[in-house]
């Protein structure tokens, strides 16, 4: 799919996990420690700082729930306080990766299970932390988990295996555990990372050495392609009745390199694309 692109925001060090909220799109910069969001046309603001910051999320209320290595899962107060919302350091000492909330306040967390770029290799995980701000795990022995997306119907948690070139599926029970794993879709020679839903229950995933993002249905028939100048981190899409006109699919990605993970040079960009559906499910 060829399709015109919309650079939104640039000068980004190291950008990722973008979630449309509120009519705007909001992203978090490794690199530079911080949350931005940002509206089409519109000068970004930023939204929180955090030293040690990873991925995003928001709870049904509103609130924004930040993944840190160093303090954990972070919950943001209307105030723009940042405060604790649940200590995952029982879990796994070798840090946290992508997080999704679901419609009843619990967040999926997972951690990649070893020390990246460099570490030698170990299955990762998937930790629940619920409303009370428990956490349990959830799911073990993953192959680099990457992004994750809850179906539309809230049924399924799907998780980008980066390394073992697929995206895999879990059935969500009543108190949010979940089932046994199986095969979404494999994705042979692209590694997914960033992912979400589309309104038709398609998925659209992120490729950083392939520089694309792939739409796919279930199984694996793959609709659409978006190219990308630089590696495709993480995409998210508009939401239908929030004032754009037509359904956008947002980017984020930068170079690849080791002054990426550095927060070395500022090669990241926001980016719009036309897409064929919007958003629905989680996030």
């Amino acid at each position: 799919m060829t399709v015109p692109m919309d650079v939104w925001m640039d000068e980004i060090v190291f950008g990722e996990s973008p979630r449309w909220h509120g009519g705007r799109l909001w992203f978090s910069d490794w690199g530079a420690g911080r949350v931005w969001s940002v509206a089409q046309g519109a000068e970004p603001v930023l939204e929180a700082e955090v030293e040690s910051l990873m991925c995003i999320d928001f709870l049904p209320d509103g609130r924004l729930l930040v993944v840190s290595p160093g303090a954990g899962l972070l919950r943001r107060e209307p105030d723009g306080s940042l405060v604790p919302h649940a200590d995952l350091s029982a879990i796994t000492a070798t840090g946290w990766n992508d997080i999704v909330c679901d419609a009843h306040g619990r967040a999926y967390v997972n951690s990649i299970g070893f020390d990246f770029p460099g570490g030698e290799f170990r299955p990762g995980l998937v930790a629940l932390v619920d409303a009370d701000g428990s956490v349990r795990t959830v799911a073990e022995g993953l192959a680099f988990p990457n992004g994750m997306a809850i179906a539309p119907d809230g049924s399924t948690l799907v998780v980008a295996e980066s390394y073992a070139e697929k995206l895999t599926a879990y059935p969500i029970a009543d108190d949010g555990s979940l089932g046994s794993p199986y095969s979404w879709a494999a994705t042979p020679g692209d590694h997914p990372d960033g992912i979400c839903f589309d309104a038709s229950g398609a998925l659209w995933y992120a490729d950083v050495g392939n520089q694309h993002c792939v739409r796919v249905r279930e199984g694996g028939e793959v609709l659409d392609v978006v190219d990308s100048d630089r590696g495709a981190f993480a995409c998210a899409l508009t939401r239908d009745g929030q004032g754009l006109d037509r359904p956008l699919l947002l980017v984020v990605g930068q170079e690849w390199g080791p002054d990426t993970w550095g927060g070395g040079r500022r090669t990241g960009q926001l980016v719009a694309h036309v897409a064929p559906e919007h958003g629905d499910g989680w996030p």
